[in-house]
Order: C-alpha cells, then structure tokens, then sequence
C-alpha cells in the first residue's frame, strides 16, 4: 500500500511540475474521440466512461478517503484531493473542447459558449489564476465546476448513450445539478449555513437561464457536413442538381427549393430536426424533418419548400435546427425581382 501511495504522490507531483501536460493529453483525446467515434470504435466511449467515473469519484471523496483510512491506514491529503478536481475539471474541458470547435458556427451567439469553453480551459491551467483567484472565490468556483462537469456531458452522454441532442441537453442540465450539489460540502467544509442553499439557488438559476438561452448551445453531436439550395434533386444518387446561392423570384415562385443536408453524428442519428426559413431577418417557415441511421459523410436528407410570399426579394436564410432549438447549420441565398 505505501507503495502505491509513493506513485500516487509521484504522480502528482510530476503532473504539478508540468500543468500543461495534462491538458494536452486531455486535448489530443478529445480529437482522437471524436475521429473514432464515427468509425464505432471503443476509445471515444471508454474516455467518456472514465470521465464520468471521476466525477462520481468528486462526489464521494471525503467518505472515500476515510474509508482508505480506516481500512489500510493510508491517509490522503487534502492537497492531493484539490489537485485531483483541477485535474478532471481541466480533463473534461479539454476532451470536450474539439467537439465543439468543429461544430460551431463562428458568426452566431453560440460562439460565445464555446468561447467561454476555452477561457475556462486556459484557467484550469494557469495555477496562480486557478488557485489565487479562482479557488477563493467559492461562489465563482462552484460556478466553474458545475459548467465543466455540464460541458463535458454534453459531449458524454450521446457518445454513451445514444441520447438526441435534446435530451442530452435537458439530462446534462439535470445532472450537473444533481452531482454538483453533493460536493458543495467537499468545496466549502467551513462556510457558514446560510451559503448552500444560497449556491444550489444560483446553480438551479444557472441551469433555468442556461436552458431559455439554449441557442447559445452548439449542439456537440451534431455537425452539419453539407447543406444545398437547388432546384432540384436526384432521388436514385441522393444528391442535389446545381448548387444556388442567388435567383430571382419568377424562378423561385415557379420551381421552390430544396434544402439537401448532410448531417453527421457520433454512433448514428435518430433526430427529429427543422429547416428554418427566415426572409430579411423574420421567421416565415419551419419544416420538420425526421432522420435516422449514419453515414461517414453524414445522413442526407431534404425538404422542398414552394410557398413563399408574392414580395420574395430580399435576404434569406435556412437554419437547420434542433428540436430544442438549438442551431446545427445554416446557409443563405438571396432573391432579385
């Protein structure tokens, strides 16, 4: 046992030397997984697993450590114990951190999360920022730890468990609430009564604000591959004919369009997703669209819209949607008279 405890603390004491190492490892298995995850291979799943398992870990570690203690005598300090938080928290942003780089769309709101995902990032590995401002805030640490463990499981939670982007939203949201509570203790032995409850109001007031503003979100299991406008398209070889980024309305109002999108998702789809229309910055269409199964190049599918209004010209664009709302793709066009 004193050998184990001697690597244990070799380890971390290795790791303290070089923070940055660790996040660099978490980084290239973020990318690892999402390459693998396409091609059903076990890796993307097994880091996802392994991640989830610590946190639990988090949860359990003061009745953890005195179980060690009491069974093998083995004390673990508390240093060690901060040391393995910042280690997950900087774990889980880093493996989460390329799936969302790849499906954001820089030129909406939803950059600001992603943003924020790398700002938290960078923080998680600046040990005097982490330890001398971050750590000390209670509020703002708690604050910190619940948006990692919340980002990390909306990149966990489809992987694992096959879930739709809505639901893993809605179960994420849930969760990091959930987990989070238990180790607000572990986070504040000495604080005074009064300031739980006062967090798990501002964690649940998190989740609520998190939840109306979930366009914010990039869906990180989803990445639109493709989207075309044209005319028309071939239904034997599941490919649009032409690829239309202008036209005029006697065109539009004579032959429609149709949206043809590629969407592409880790273990397959089984999604119910929308094509937005919107004219000049108004919304004036939204057509369902149920997909399913996968393909390397993602799953193709199409609407075709021929109901537009008699004054067309302008500005358009087609979103293409969640179901919770949040943006997977969108491409735009414009009409003359």
């Amino acid at each position: 046992m004193n050998k184990i405890k001697s690597l244990i603390t070799q380890f971390i004491n290795a790791m303290q030397k070089r923070p940055g190492l660790l996040a660099v490892l978490a980084f290239f298995s973020g990318i690892a997984s999402y390459i693998l995850v396409d091609r059903k291979e076990s890796f993307a799943q097994v880091v996802a697993l392994v991640l989830l398992i610590s946190w639990l870990w988090l949860i359990v570690d003061n009745w953890l450590r005195d179980k060690v203690e009491e069974r093998f005598g083995v004390s673990v300090s508390p240093n060690v114990t901060r040391f393995a938080l910042q280690m997950i928290q900087q774990e889980s942003l880093f493996f989460a951190l390329p799936f969302f780089l790849v499906v954001t769309q820089w030129d909406h709101p939803q950059a600001v999360f992603t943003s924020l995902i790398i700002l938290c990032a960078v923080a998680s590995v600046i040990d005097p920022f982490y330890y001398k401002k971050l750590a000390k805030n209670r509020t703002l640490f708690t604050v910190f730890h619940n948006f990692a463990l919340f980002v990390v499981l909306l990149v966990t939670l489809p992987i694992l468990f096959s879930l739709t982007t809505s639901q893993s939203l809605a179960a994420a949201l849930v969760i990091a609430v959930v987990l989070t509570l238990p180790s607000l203790t572990n986070l504040m032995p000495n604080a005074p009564w009064w300031r739980l409850p006062i967090l798990a109001i501002i964690l649940f007031s998190l989740s609520v604000g998190i939840w109306q503003l979930k366009s914010f979100v990039p869906p990180a299991a989803l990445h639109l591959t493709s989207i075309t406008l044209a005319h028309e398209v071939n239904e034997q070889s599941k490919k649009p004919i032409g690829n239309i980024n202008s036209l005029n309305e006697r065109s539009l109002h004579a032959k429609g369009l149709y949206t043809w999108t590629a969407v592409k998702a880790p273990r397959g789809l089984n999604e119910k997703i929308f094509h937005v229309w919107t004219h000049n910055k108004k919304q004036v269409d939204k057509i369902a669209l149920n997909i399913s199964g996968g393909r390397k190049s993602g799953y193709r599918a199409w609407t075709h819209k021929v109901n537009f209004p008699q004054n067309a010209a302008g500005k358009w664009q087609v979103k293409v949607m969640t179901e919770s709302g949040q943006l997977i793709g969108l491409t735009k066009f414009t009409v003359t008279h």
